[in-house]
């Protein structure tokens, strides 16, 4: 029974053509073009328990789209009067009030029949009446009829439709639109939210394929910036506004972005005046950033700020002449077909002031539809000079061929598709629902032939102090300030400063601050690293120079000494002294006094290496012949008696000699050692100070040949100083074990201060005080052993003799015998 009545019902609908000659829904010509058009607005869902067709006339009228509407017949009448297109051949239209996104099939099958009916059950075969169609509005009426066309690649043009899943050519293969898709809407959108630097926002779609798509189009668009989706929410007829008006308050977003048709607008801005939400800012999408009604709606100024993004104003010239001419007839005229009938307007109460006055959003779109099938066709006829060849066989497929090959220039503008069908023309218009109730133009987004973007915020009246309003989680961090993400969202964080070696990139990484290379430095919250100042002591500070110059005065003393002993060398005191000894002593002396110079300069391999070299390879000789030297004394005056072969053995096979050889090849081999493994090198110390990297020399303590030739120097001073210190109550002019124990005694307290030195101050003079305590350690033995000799030489040559020192001795023989 049931497909019975289905099959009169579309019988129907292709009344003779007579009957509808005089309908503004029909118009005869030598080609039809197709018209879906939501004249009506089917805005709640009825369900029924059997198959009931949709009236649309007896739902609510919207005059923005009857204006559409009528842009389209005023297109075609101005092809048909055109000498120069489509020359002696004229267009006629079917039009159907596509008034329900997915009920209004009776008409989509007029549209595809050329007999009248729709036979499923013969082979496949083109029933298409239509050379091309013009609509729909919405996305979901689109997703519905749309396959019932691509079968047979009859070209369907939407005026309306943005959704991006018509720009997949395997599913939809003659779909072209002239609108701009949601992708490009979006990107508006997004760029008008980076300009005002506004991060925590709002996003309401409407819960159909046009607001979701618009949706998942701006979450991809956002992930990885600065902005973030405080609130999101699909909207339909069940939609609880003042708790989604609550939710908004609650998490404190400003910025609300409407992303639905006119129809939900309206009731989103209607809720929020009602629930009195305020000082918000609104960004419409381009479905309803032009409405003529709710920009003078009372109470809109309370709710805050309105931007959109539209379809720039285009006057299209003679559509308000045609507008008033029009004398508006509907088709069915038999009360019987009313019910079946969805090509009735009800609007003879509608005057011509109200379409012209109408919301003109996607007009030019049906405008621009409407002239790309007419030149297509032209192309398709081979027309030229004033004629066209109707012999040709004109099918969907040869119009949709000349459809994706379009390029014609009108009202200053190129129409073109590209390979997805979406067009390659057109801006974007920024508007501003002003004081006055109009949507005032005050920038424009252009995508061809080059990007381009432009608003004047001057022309934005601000809602309260007329700043630009903010709507950020979390105020943006001080300079030098890193970000700690608290929750889910990115925007919302807490600000903590970067400590002292470290710095912020907050265009790189917000979150985290960064170390400073070695050789850099930075103070707490900086955004950058300082380099560090390289600190060494050159050879002409005044340090340097001052312990270089007592280099050279000590070399020059042990020359003036060596001399001065030469000339006295068989003398007492130089032979109590040491002899020959005194001479190695002296030249091991002005050796060690080598290293002081390379503790100046920018440290380098070599001036490593030779800052340490000479005076631990030569202090060693100086330490290994006092230690014979005060072995010698204690022998003579205290052991001898005792152990008379031991002072036997020691003068036959030369005892000091051996054992001042030993310590030197020792010492040698360990240094040679120590320095083919692991040889001093320059290093930076960037421990002890943040803004400065003092240049110092890296010994390897931890290598045992290294750590080992220091303790053999601690080994030979510990020697030296026991024996001289048994040695302390010799004779008072002969006492020379005495004098040892002074130098010794200023040596041990000359590097214990140093070590303290080094422990509380590390600059670069601390390298300068190293030098000081090297000189002074050979001050030591120079001043306090050499120096009293070379005074009793030149000034008590009295006590220079024989008889004299003989005379200390037996002195001190007769009292160690009583």
């Amino acid at each position: 029974m049931f497909h019975k009545e289905f099959f009169v019902l579309l019988c129907f609908l292709h009344a003779e053509t007579e009957s509808i000659a005089n309908s503004e829904f029909n118009l005869q010509g030598d080609y039809l073009l197709g018209g879906l058009f939501d004249i009506h607005y089917a805005s709640v869902a009825h369900y029924r328990n059997i198959p009931e067709a949709v009236i649309c006339s007896s739902n609510p009228f919207t005059l923005s789209s009857y204006r559409r509407f009528q842009m389209m017949r005023f297109s075609i009448e101005e092809i048909n009067n055109s000498t120069s297109l489509l020359p002696n051949v004229t267009l006629g239209y079917e039009i159907f009030d596509h008034c329900s996104d997915t009920k209004n099939f009776p008409g989509i099958f007029s549209l595809m029949s050329v007999v009248g009916s729709i036979q499923p059950w013969k082979e496949s075969v083109n029933f298409s009446k239509v050379i091309a169609v013009v609509g729909t509005y919405t996305s979901t009426a689109t997703l519905t009829v749309a396959p019932l066309f691509m079968k047979d690649l009859v070209p369907l043009i939407s005026y309306g439709a943005a959704s991006s899943v018509f720009s997949r050519k395997k599913n939809f293969p003659s779909f072209l639109r002239t609108v701009h898709p949601n992708k490009d809407v979006i990107k508006m959108i997004f760029e008008i939210l980076q300009r005002f630097k506004w991060t925590w926002v709002t996003f309401l779609y409407a819960d159909d394929d046009y607001g979701r798509d618009g949706y998942d189009l701006f979450v991809k668009m956002i992930r990885n910036t600065e902005i973030c989706l405080g609130y999101s929410k699909g909207l339909n007829t069940d939609t609880d506004y003042p708790k989604m008006f609550k939710q908004i308050i609650d998490f404190r977003v400003n910025v609300i972005i409407v992303f639905t048709a006119e129809w939900t607008a309206e009731a989103v801005i209607n809720s929020a005046i009602q629930q009195n939400v305020t000082n918000k800012v609104w960004i419409a999408a381009d479905a309803w950033s032009l409405h003529k009604e709710l920009p003078k709606k009372t109470g809109i100024r309370n709710i805050g700020t309105v931007l959109g993004v539209a379809e720039p104003k285009t006057t299209i010239p003679g559509f308000s002449d045609f507008i008033y001419s029009f004398k508006a007839q509907n088709q069915c005229e038999n009360p019987e077909q009313d019910p079946f009938c969805n090509q009735r307007c009800n609007c003879s109460s509608v005057s011509a002031e109200d379409i012209i006055t109408a919301d003109p959003s996607f007009n030019f779109p049906v405008y621009s539809a409407v002239y790309a099938v007419a030149h297509a066709l032209h192309a398709v006829l081979q027309c030229g000079a004033g004629s066209c060849n109707k012999s040709i066989k004109v099918y969907p497929h040869m119009v949709l061929h000349e459809l994706r090959r379009s390029s014609f220039t009108f009202l200053n503008q190129t129409v073109q598709f590209d390979d997805n069908g979406d067009p390659k023309f057109g801006s974007v218009a920024i508007v501003f629902w002003n004081s006055s109730g109009n949507a005032e133009e005050v920038g424009f987004f252009s995508f061809y032939p080059t990007f381009k973007f432009f608003i004047n915020s001057s022309k934005i009246k601000w809602h309260g102090d007329e700043k630009v309003p903010e709507s950020v989680c979390s105020q943006a961090c001080p300079e030098g300030f890193a970000k700690i993400q608290e929750g889910i969202h990115t925007c919302c964080f807490s600000c903590t400063i970067c400590p002292n070696g470290t710095y912020i990139n907050s265009t790189e990484d917000p979150y985290n601050c960064i170390n400073c290379k070695e050789t850099e430095w930075s103070t707490e919250g900086s955004t950058s690293c300082t380099i560090r100042l390289l600190e060494y002591i050159p050879f002409t500070d005044t340090a340097a120079v001052v312990i270089m110059v007592g280099a050279l005065v000590l070399v020059a003393l042990t020359v003036v000494m060596s001399v001065l002993f030469a000339l006295n060398y068989n003398t007492p005191v130089v032979r109590s002294a040491g002899g020959p000894m005194c001479f190695l002593i002296l030249g091991c002396l002005s050796l060690c006094s080598l290293s002081v110079f390379f503790y100046f300069g920018e440290p380098t391999e070599t001036y490593c290496t030779l800052r340490f070299l000479p005076f631990l390879l030569f202090y060693t000789v100086c330490l290994a012949c006092f230690v014979v030297r005060s072995f010698q004394i204690v022998c003579i005056f205290k052991i001898s008696a005792k152990f008379p072969k031991l002072l036997s053995y020691w003068t036959k096979y030369h005892g000091h000699w051996l054992i001042i050889t030993v310590a030197f090849f020792v010492q040698a081999l360990l240094l040679i050692t120590g320095y083919s493994i692991a040889p001093p090198k320059p290093y930076s110390d960037t421990f002890w100070y943040s803004d400065i990297i003092v240049l110092g020399c890296d010994l390897d303590l931890n290598l045992k040949a290294t750590s080992s030739s220091f303790i053999l120097l601690s080994v030979l001073c510990c020697l030296s100083f026991i024996f001289s210190y048994m040695g302390k109550n010799l004779p008072k002019n002969y006492n020379e074990a005495k004098t040892i124990t002074f130098c010794l005694l200023l040596l041990i307290l000359t590097w214990i201060t140093f070590a303290t030195v080094s422990m509380l101050y590390h600059g670069k003079y601390i390298h300068a005080m190293n030098a000081l305590a090297i000189l002074s350690s050979l001050y030591s033995f120079l001043l306090w052993y050499f120096f009293p000799k070379c005074y009793i030489i030149i000034f008590q040559p009295k006590k220079n003799t024989q008889q004299h020192f003989q005379g200390l001795i037996q002195n001190y023989t007769k009292t160690i015998s009583q």
